[in-house]
């Protein structure tokens, strides 16, 4: 056998082993955000780009003990492009909390003084920032729903507007995911 039709083999293998390896990571953001994986779909995140993406958090959970769909949707995302190989550092990923959404942000006293429950959303927040990505609230958001901006948990960004950042970020190249 020649010793080319040897490497082919080992070439494949090696490729293959390492898309194993990425499919095979460890969920970055455990405490909300599961996915299928499915190494072998279509459109795959690019291992070596760097993704700019700002999230709009507009809606409330359907009840006050469950974690926020938009939320759990930004932990998904930041799941499915690190389990296809995208390293954190290329997630330049911003959630920005208004409107309905607001009371995501709050911290756990004043979430259970409104909602009679913990805040479910606090585990999700603090394992987002832990990985580099930051969650805003709306600052003229707070102020209309009569929230003390000192209520915002305490791994949250206050903004001035989500319409100031999310048109700021524009700017700057971000895609907007309205969610």
């Amino acid at each position: 056998m020649k010793r080319s039709n040897l490497l082919l083999p080992c070439i494949v293998g090696l490729l293959a082993s390492g898309a194993a390896t990425a499919q095979n990571a460890p969920q970055i953001i455990t405490a909300a955000g599961a996915y299928h994986p499915l190494p072998q779909a279509a459109y795959q995140p690019d291992r070596n780009a760097t993704y700019k993406v700002v999230f709009s958090l507009t809606k409330a959970s359907d009840k006050p003990d469950q974690i926020n769909p938009g939320i759990e949707r930004v932990a998904r995302t930041v799941n499915l492009y690190t389990v296809a190989g995208v390293p954190l550092d290329h997630l330049k990923f911003v959630a920005v909390a208004y409107g309905p959404a607001t009371s995501l942000v709050l911290d756990d006293e004043h979430y259970r003084a409104q909602f009679g429950t913990a805040n479910p959303n606090l585990a999700v927040i603090s394992q987002l920032r832990k990985a580099g990505i930051d969650v805003a609230v709306c600052g003229q958001a707070m102020a209309e729903h009569h929230y003390a901006n000192e209520w915002a948990f305490k791994d949250v960004t206050l903004s001035l507007s989500a319409l100031t950042t999310i048109t700021e970020l524009e700017q700057k190249g971000y895609a907007l995911m309205p969610l």
